[in-house]
């Protein structure tokens, strides 16, 4: 089945999961055997993955600009993946203008909206409120979608419960994890804390910040020779700022080869407060051997019935005493770090999970968007408010080119 995927971005595998997660799809259908089309409107990155290689073909495309129109007409693609809502509204209009029999999935990598709700709830100290301007947004991309790839069990329930998204239009599809790490080093071999994140992801940056003043304090009192050392993509002068050598806090910048920085450190620390989706830097302490200190929201939707292996708490004191416990105890180190395996085997492995997300796309029949109304109220040109915007934009970008 001939696949193009719409990039948001081009992807950044050594800086957040997302990346990580658009390389996942790519080897799964090129492992089916699809010839695969990657396309993004984003510039390049000093940290964009080289994507030239069999099979694969690689596209840049404009925003707002019917010259889209012409090309992908021509490619003609089966299926069409687009990387998050926002490329969903940009380019969904357009394919399915110029592709109309082609089967149109959108990959969510989280719920953006519950996201902003559970940062809003946090903030302001208010409830939960999912029916919010992203969810708008997001839940109409979903519905205008034939199936969307959901990464969380928790964020599937919302979507059948709460948006009364039809089942049939869902797929549940979590981070496809690779094998662990053949050797790692012993308990005895690793020394100090780490945190490991991007920073532009707001949900990182909070949980960077409110370790390093509310939890690593009580931490560094119970165990004084131990360090935290902060790692993340795209580091800027305020983290920097949080560096403390007499507190053992160190910022090392970014980590070109994530398992194999966590695989030096004895503990993970997940202190998130807010976010969604999984937590790539939770997978690749699974595969790197090494047990992470969570709160529920970093562990949500991650070891489903299997033990976690340690409490999970939202509270300072609570999670620097689990995290000072674990990083003492090896026997203890050693449990936590099998029930990480465990997890990935029977959760995450990317050799169950790919060819679960190949047939389900083969059986995908675009004839069946007849059946959901709400999707064909959405895509009535009366709600296109995304493609008439889109028009004007470039209608304007082409007065201003003639008037030059």
């Amino acid at each position: 089945m001939r696949t193009l995927i719409i990039g948001k971005v081009w992807p950044e595998p050594a800086s957040s999961a997302a990346g990580s997660r658009t390389l996942a799809l790519i080897d799964a259908f090129k492992t089916a055997g699809w010839p695969v089309h990657f396309a993004s409107a984003a510039q390049f990155s000093d940290y964009s993955e080289q994507l030239e290689r069999p099979g694969l073909t690689t596209h840049r495309i404009e925003v707002n600009d019917s010259s889209f129109d012409r090309w992908i007409q021509e490619l003609d693609p089966e299926l069409v993946v687009f990387d998050r809502f926002m490329t969903e509204e940009q380019f969904g209009w357009r394919v399915e203008t110029q592709c109309p029999n082609a089967r149109r999935v959108l990959d969510t990598s989280d719920l953006h909206c519950l996201r902003a709700a559970r940062r809003e709830a946090l903030l302001q100290q208010t409830p939960l409120e999912l029916f919010n301007e992203t969810a708008l947004r997001e839940i109409a991309s979903i519905y205008r979608s034939d199936l969307s790839l959901i990464i969380s069990e928790v964020e599937l329930q919302i979507l059948l419960e709460q948006f009364q998204v039809p089942p049939a239009q869902l797929c549940y599809l979590p981070l496809l994890a690779g094998p662990p790490m053949e050797k790692v080093p012993a308990f005895s071999e690793r020394e100090h804390f780490v945190m490991i994140g991007n920073y532009l992801h707001e949900p990182n940056w909070d949980a960077v910040r409110w370790c390093r003043h509310e939890i690593w304090p009580l931490i560094r009192k119970a165990l004084p020779s131990a360090e935290l050392h902060l790692y993340g993509a795209y580091e800027p002068d305020k983290a920097r700022q949080l560096a403390d050598l007499k507190l053992g806090v160190r910022c090392c910048g970014r980590a070109e080869r994530s398992m194999r920085t966590l695989a030096q450190y004895r503990v993970n620390l997940a202190p998130l407060r807010f976010g969604a989706g999984q937590k790539g830097k939770v997978v690749d302490g699974f595969c790197a051997g090494t047990p992470t200190i969570a709160t529920p929201v970093a562990a949500e939707s991650m070891n489903g019935p299997i033990e976690w292996g340690c409490p999970m708490h939202d509270d300072p004191s609570d999670f620097a005493a689990v995290a000072a416990k674990v990083y003492t105890d090896p026997e203890l180190w050693s449990h936590i770090q099998q029930q990480g395996y465990e997890i990935r085997a029977e959760r995450l492995d990317a050799t169950h999970w790919k060819p679960v997300l190949i047939e389900a796309l083969t059986r995908l029949d675009p004839s069946q968007r007849r059946d959901c109304f709400i999707g064909r109220m959405l895509r009535h040109h009366q709600h296109r408010s995304t493609e008439f915007m889109s028009r004007w934009i470039e209608a304007k970008n082409a007065k201003n080119k003639f008037s030059s």
